[in-house]
């Protein structure tokens, strides 16, 4: 059987839990997550553990945070006076939203914090912070 190297292509079946057990995303019911080994395309700690296994190879891999989505950066918590957003966003906990930089960038939000003066956006991962589990199964190995 072919073990899957550095360079590879593979896809692979997964389902990602948090510690808790909590569900928080899936391949079922899509098409496998498709990457090239070592590219940088997928978290570290799940790309690494991918040289080796060969087709039909199943296993679960516990990646800490600093191989996943890093620590949460406090810093990228921001406070927005409330008068500042327009009245039709929603501004329950836990919407994501997008802001633009002054320069143009787009980055993705989400609302950690509402009070009557102000909103807080963190600009953080939503899995910062956290350590990721993944049950995987390699589905398909194209050599480079």
């Amino acid at each position: 059987m072919t073990e899957a190297k550095t360079g590879d292509t593979v896809k692979i079946n997964y389902v990602g839990t948090l510690n808790d057990g909590q569900m928080f995303d899936s391949s079922e019911g899509r098409d496998p997550l498709e990457f090239v080994v070592g590219s940088g395309q997928i978290i570290k700690g799940l790309d690494s553990a991918i040289p080796g296994m060969t087709v039909g190879d199943k296993k679960t891999v516990n990646v800490p945070c600093d191989q996943a989505y890093g620590h949460a950066n406090p810093d990228a918590r921001q406070a927005v006076p409330r008068e500042q957003i327009p009245a039709e966003i929603p501004l329950e906990i836990g919407t994501q939203l997008q802001m633009q930089t002054p320069q143009g960038q787009v980055v993705p939000v989400t609302v950690a914090e509402v009070n009557e003066a102000e909103v807080t956006l963190d600009a953080n991962h939503p899995l910062a912070g956290q350590d990721l589990n993944f049950d995987i199964e390699v589905v398909e190995i194209k050599a480079a």
